[in-house]
């Protein structure tokens, strides 16, 4: 490991160690930093910090964002706890992959540390703001070391191999000491997206899997022209993995009369996939072992979804290939808008010679190189390697029908199912939105079947999607909406289309919203506890 530090007085870069195998080359100009290294000899890299002069007060909040899109994301103090899923019993990584989805095989996690990815500010007496122009070779990792207060910076670089001569860039990055400063750099670095925002249906959040041509065509039916996305998700294939074989139980007819029937109503057919994995019991695992990602001899698990999941191997040829003609399918029956879900698997093994942030940036050109024009939802996604590519993030986890789901499961993964966590997550990223992607905060639930949300904490639900996020989606049939939830609809509509100025700021367990509408400004106070306004 690089161990880098500055001395103040000279701005001078120093190393404690000793290696005679390399040549460090700063660039400091202002609020922007540079680090590259040269090799003088055929050299791996590993990881590269950068000790910083910040001190954090105990009362100050941090901005930590989190690996990936399901990665619980927040402002929080130096009291904050992350959870490490590699002190769960054993036998349950093992079973579940919980260790796979998100950073643990990459980032050594420490009781006395906190951290957070390509985006950092501190909120407090005095202001920080920090991001990340380096998404496309290594993730910089902000971490701040509890007992004694301090930031550090780290470049994720393992794996990385350079020949003799060979530079690579370890850090690029920009400090502000105002955060609104900073967050408009981020915007003028990544320009407003000129495109539509989406307002949806997805089959997902009512009959997850339990899907067929007769409840696809029913809820179709029940929507009205404020629609512009009808959206397919999973069920529809037999297995994960083998997307070209549609379930002739549940669709006899297949999907092209469906997206000819969306089309007709005026709506993008959407479809969800997810095309970098494979579930063991699919044809694709067992049939065409070639295609997986091999490490040690064994098929590289990415979780425990479905009947458990493994890797495709971005570095073969006829696996792309593979990839290409799923997506290629799917746009010759005429679908317009992709979910692809699960995209972290792309980069969660190693690949010879190359970081992590690499391989996830060239799996993500290669998608949108596939898809060209079609619109692209990423899900499971790192936003970093997202951004600039896709047209849509989605920036949580997935909405639970419980608000904080099921009691065992908030001691598992940060990337766990729960509605607590995704509207903490639609909130906090929501300076990311129309900039590096339009923000998807996932679904609103109004239904009062299936679903043991209270009435006041979908209602929140509803309004914050609304207000922070640029794709709003229901699994709702919303032709069975009464008088009372229509109201609410068309309130929403109004949020999320015509609201502005909006603001939010951390109050204890509260969160205080405020935002204009119709030259009127309004203020809410979210209990992050309850999921409710009071």
């Amino acid at each position: 490991m690089l161990n880098l530090s500055y001395l103040k007085d000279s701005n001078q870069l120093l190393t404690n160690n000793s290696n005679e195998d390399l040549e460090i080359v700063v660039n400091k100009n202002a609020n922007h930093t540079t680090i590259s290294v040269k090799a003088l000899a055929d050299i791996s890299l590993d990881k590269a910090s950068l000790s910083t002069d910040k001190k954090i007060d105990n009362e100050d909040l941090m901005f930590l964002n989190g690996y990936q899109s399901w990665t619980d994301t927040a402002e929080v103090n130096l009291s904050f706890k992350e959870r490490d899923v590699a002190k769960l019993p054993k036998f349950l990584n093992n079973a579940f992959g919980f260790d796979r989805y998100g950073d643990n095989l990459i980032y050594h996690y420490d009781k006395n540390k906190l951290h957070g990815y390509d985006y950092f500010y501190i909120r407090g007496k005095k202001e920080y703001f920090s991001y990340s122009a380096n998404v496309k070779n290594a993730y910089l990792v902000y971490e701040v070391d509890k007992s004694n207060q301090s930031l550090s910076l780290l470049s994720l670089c393992e794996n990385k191999k350079l020949g003799k001569g060979e530079e690579f860039t370890l850090f690029d990055y920009y400090e502000f000491n105002n955060i609104e400063e900073g967050i408009k750099a981020v915007h003028n670095a990544y320009p407003t997206l000129n495109v539509d925002k989406v307002f949806g249906y997805t089959s997902w959040y009512n009959y997850y899997q339990n899907i067929n041509e007769e409840i696809i065509l029913r809820d179709l039916e029940g929507l009205d022209s404020r629609f512009n996305l009808f959206q397919i998700d999973d069920g529809y294939e037999t297995f994960v993995g083998d997307w070209k074989d549609i379930d002739p139980v549940k669709f006899p007819n297949g999907l092209k009369d469906i997206v000819e029937s969306i089309h007709s109503k005026g709506y993008k057919a959407g479809i969800w996939l997810a095309p970098f994995v494979a579930e063991t019991k699919s044809k694709l695992f067992n049939e065409r072992k070639d295609l997986l990602k091999m490490v040690d001899g064994a098929p590289y698990k990415c979780g425990g979804n479905w009947s458990g999941f493994y890797a495709l191997d971005m570095d073969n040829p006829d696996a792309l290939a593979y990839i290409k003609e799923c997506l290629e399918y799917f746009i010759d029956l005429g679908f317009d808008f992709f979910k692809l879900d699960f995209l972290y698997a792309a980069s969660l093994p190693l690949y010879e010679g190359r970081t992590r942030a690499e391989v996830a940036d060239a799996a993500y050109s290669f998608i949108k190189e596939v898809l060209k024009d079609k619109l692209v939802l990423g899900c499971g996604a790192i936003p970093s390697n997202v951004a600039g590519k896709f047209e849509y993030l989605r920036i949580g986890p997935d909405v639970s029908l419980i608000f904080d789901d099921v009691w065992f499961m908030r001691h598992m993964h940060r990337e766990r199912i729960s509605t607590k966590v995704t509207l903490q997550n639609t909130i906090y990223r929501s300076f990311l939105n129309n900039h590096l992607f339009l923000n998807d905060p996932d679904v609103f639930l109004l239904r009062d079947n299936n679903i043991k949300l209270s009435k006041m904490q979908k209602e929140a639900l509803l309004t914050i999607n609304s207000l922070f996020g640029s794709v709003l989606m229901t699994s709702d049939n919303i032709s069975d909406y009464d008088e009372d939830k229509k109201a609410l609809l068309e309130r929403a509509f109004d949020l999320f289309y015509k609201s502005s100025d909006k603001s939010y700021q951390k109050d204890g367990n509260y969160i205080l919203i405020s935002y204009k509408l119709y030259d009127k400004v309004y203020n809410l106070k979210y209990n992050t506890l309850k999921g409710v306004m009071e």
